[in-house]
């Protein structure tokens, strides 16, 4: 079973009214960039767990996590409140196979395809140099409601200037700006603006990684087996990853 560390914030950024991010200071166990970790609050006598993934590379001290507030949810409202200087609790060990290891060697470019928070995962292995030496060109694809939910655009921006194979799809389905896709990432790839706007064409060279909500997640797995790829397994590699901790 695994045992509780215990972390301070050391950092807090609100990026709306319901999306925020923590950055962890603790002794922390190593992770591979794209894995989750497991945080914890007591509440009312109880200890209350989620897994988020770590936003952070794994060079870095700590950890950081992306979260946003769920209305039913019993740990994001209290953790949205927590200031500089507030513990928690961090499990002691890392989990998640939403990884680059994951991938199969015979990938060329690599599609990371998010919602909402899902982009955690993909900004940890983007900020990691092992990604830039296995693949030339990378696209991320990344959908929210409305623009400022689109967390992290400065740490995507000098990404996208330090490497000028990293393309940048922001899709936006409330009141998009100029510079993003107007409606969702499933919409974009049935009407050719995904491939058009990465200048890429998807084929059996590609490599999708879903994370985000399980209904684009579904929709995305389904028109991409029609294009011709198939859900991945260690058993039976394939062209499709995603990850389910929710």
């Amino acid at each position: 079973m695994a045992a509780w560390l215990e972390g301070r914030i050391v950092e807090r950024t609100v990026w709306t009214d319901t999306h925020f991010s923590l950055r962890i200071s603790c002794e922390r166990p190593d992770f591979v960039a794209g894995q989750f970790i497991r945080v914890a609050l007591d509440v009312d006598g109880e200890r209350i767990a989620r897994p988020y993934s770590c936003v952070n590379s794994p060079d870095t001290d700590g950890f950081e996590i992306f979260f946003n507030i769920v209305p039913t949810g019993p740990l994001s409202g209290p953790l949205s409140t927590l200031q500089v200087g507030d513990t928690l609790w961090v499990s002691d060990r890392c989990n998640g196979l939403l990884t680059l290891q994951e991938i199969p060697a015979t990938a060329r470019d690599l599609w990371m395809v998010a919602t909402g928070t899902g982009v955690g995962p993909f900004l940890s292995m983007l900020r990691t140099t092992k990604i830039w030496q296995r693949f030339d060109q990378i696209i991320l694809a990344y959908g929210v409601r409305e623009a400022p939910q689109l967390a992290y655009s400065a740490v995507i921006d000098q990404l996208c200037q330090q490497h000028s194979g990293l393309h940048f799809i922001p899709c936006v389905t409330q009141q998009a700006p100029d510079y993003a896709y107007p409606g969702r990432i499933t919409q974009a790839l049935a009407d050719g603006q995904l491939e058009a706007r990465a200048g890429i064409t998807i084929s059996t060279d590609s490599h999708f990684m879903l994370c985000g909500n399980t209904a684009m997640i579904r929709e995305m797995t389904e028109a991409l087996k029609q294009r011709g790829l198939k859900k991945h397994l260690r058993r039976e590699p394939g062209h499709i990853s995603s990850e389910k901790y929710h």
